[in-house]
């Protein structure tokens, strides 16, 4: 999910656009507070923020955030008509990771924004454990309180994404997203599906994979 924070209606809902016909989940929203209770219900992978908004500015939003734990380390782009270089000083002091002038190509923006969710893609372990949950990447091995557990592919990399971003909810959107990549056509039953059969394998741990009535999923606490 790509939260996008522009109090033009035009200009936000040409964004959400852009994203959804490249494969992206987007949602709209008009300002920091709007903003905030998002970030309650559900974190996104990227938000993309105005500065020159009616209350708070984009600054004094992207502040607030980094001093949220829970929320600082979402990347973020400033998108905004102010170009002087003082004004991208500023928001990459303050821990913007790009900044884009408007008005700009739609291909360039949706670059900048596939750059930028690279660099946030975190970084690669070998071996991840959650309680009795342990999944060796190289070896494309999981375990359960010792048990081997055979998964397929899907599983295997539905497993290791719930597992890396623990306590995370994400959405079916992001699921479809990250493990089918974004031009799968499937419904969303499929996570549902793959999910279920998940948790079966795992057998008492499965309930680690928690649902989140009309979001997504998480892993939550360990068993």
């Amino acid at each position: 999910m790509i939260y996008c924070v522009e109090d033009e209606r035009n200009i936000r809902e040409l964004l959400v656009y852009t994203l959804h016909s490249t494969g992206f989940s987007a949602k709209g929203l008009e300002n920091g507070e709007q903003l905030f209770q998002a970030l309650g219900e559900e974190l996104p992978e990227l938000i993309l923020l105005d500065i020159m908004m009616p209350g708070e500015d984009g600054y004094t939003i992207l502040e607030k955030m980094k001093r949220m734990p829970e929320v600082r380390e979402i990347p973020v782009i400033m998108v905004t008509a102010k170009g002087a270089e003082f004004d991208k000083v500023r928001g990459l002091d303050l821990g913007a990771d790009d900044y884009i002038t408007k008005l700009f190509g739609m291909m360039e923006f949706i670059s900048r924004v596939k750059a930028v969710l690279r660099r946030g893609m975190p970084k690669t372990q070998e071996e991840l454990v959650h309680g009795p949950i342990k999944l060796r990447i190289s070896r494309h091995e999981v375990t359960e309180n010792g048990r081997k557990v055979e998964l397929t592919l899907k599983e295997f990399e539905l497993l290791r994404y719930l597992m890396e971003n623990k306590g995370i909810v994400l959405s079916r959107d992001q699921l479809l997203t990250r493990i089918w990549g974004y031009d799968f056509d499937g419904e969303t039953r499929t996570v549902d599906v793959h999910v279920r059969k998940l948790r079966q394998k795992l057998g008492a741990a499965g309930s680690c994979v928690e649902t989140v009535r009309g979001v997504g999923y998480r892993m939550g606490d360990e068993q």
